[in-house]
């Protein structure tokens, strides 16, 4: 995976034991590799950056990496010379083609589409997708924005936030995103809202490949080669005990992630139960529907 030799992230996979292959080399190597972009919607950009470096990581393949920032969006949990170094603009990338894009989850799950200050350039960056990106994987309230633009499909209020680590049901047999899983398998989910299967399966383009019994819808396919995530796979382990402390200290009384706590004890640590199916997923989205389809000219991308 190449990406920048000063990217924060790089030290910490590095400590991991994840290969990051630096600038140098990777121009050195005779080979077409990977473009893949992510829309980096969460106000904790660092953590986030690692979270999806780590799960893209685990492939033979060779990924370049690049980030994407809102134009219409003043950050406020990230300084605006970090965005500059490490961040692009959609008017420096709209003319280029990815193999493969990420757009990521954000904590606007209380208020309505319209009202998100960047809905209209995060609306352009959809439609652009179509054309430039060979597939595109949304995540959380991503997906829920993915699924409304394109689709219609509406994100309903819970009475309670979904937190914790749900039993998810493989519901479609040999798709490709499920080689090497088990029938069930764990995903943390961090929501206040969902999609509900009823109104996905009124629409003939779009397909739940899986789904839990407490957690609802939680992956849904489309015929253009789109995946919406509902949870997040790429929660570290400490991420959701993070989330809990955070909303106790802001006075909310959220309650304790489900499934998460050894004996749902907040006291005790976290069991991490999702990691392996959640880098198999990971891998089998950029082998199954980044490599094997995209061109190997990337101007032919988008061209059908």
């Amino acid at each position: 995976m190449k990406i920048p030799d000063d990217l924060p992230a790089t030290s910490v996979l590095e400590s991991e034991n994840i290969f990051v292959m630096s600038e140098h080399r990777a121009d050195t190597q005779d080979i077409r590799p990977l473009d893949i972009l992510i829309l980096n919607l969460m106000p904790t950009k660092v953590e986030t950056e690692v979270q999806l470096l780590r799960c893209l990581s685990n492939s033979p393949l060779q990924t370049n990496v690049e980030f994407l920032r809102m134009s219409t969006h003043e950050s406020k949990n990230t300084s605006a010379e970090y965005l500059d170094r490490f961040y692009r603009s959609f008017d420096e990338v709209r003319k280029r083609k990815y193999d493969g894009m990420i757009i990521t989850g954000a904590p606007l799950e209380s208020i309505d589409f319209d009202q998100v200050d960047y809905w209209e350039e995060l609306c352009e960056i959809m439609d652009w997708t179509l054309t430039n990106v060979c597939s595109t994987m949304y995540i959380c309230w991503g997906a829920f924005a993915g699924l409304y633009h394109h689709y219609g499909i509406p994100k309903h209020p819970l009475e309670s936030k979904v937190s914790g680590i749900f039993e998810q049901r493989v519901l479609v047999q040999n798709e490709p995103l499920f080689r090497g899983f088990d029938d069930r398998f764990q995903m943390p989910h961090s929501r206040h809202s969902e999609v509900r299967a009823v109104d996905i399966e009124e629409n003939p383009h779009l397909h739940v490949v899986c789904a839990s019994e407490e957690s609802g819808v939680g992956i849904v396919q489309s015929e253009r080669n789109q995946i919406f995530v509902t949870g997040h796979f790429e929660y570290d382990a400490g991420t959701l005990a993070y989330e809990y402390e955070r909303d106790l200290e802001a006075g909310k009384n959220p309650h304790v992630p489900d499934h998460y706590f050894e004996g749902d004890d907040p006291r005790k640590d976290p069991v991490v139960r999702w990691r392996g199916h959640a880098t198999l997923f990971f891998t089998n989205w950029l082998n199954y529907y980044v490599y094997q389809v995209t061109p190997y000219l990337k101007d032919d991308i988008g061209s059908d």
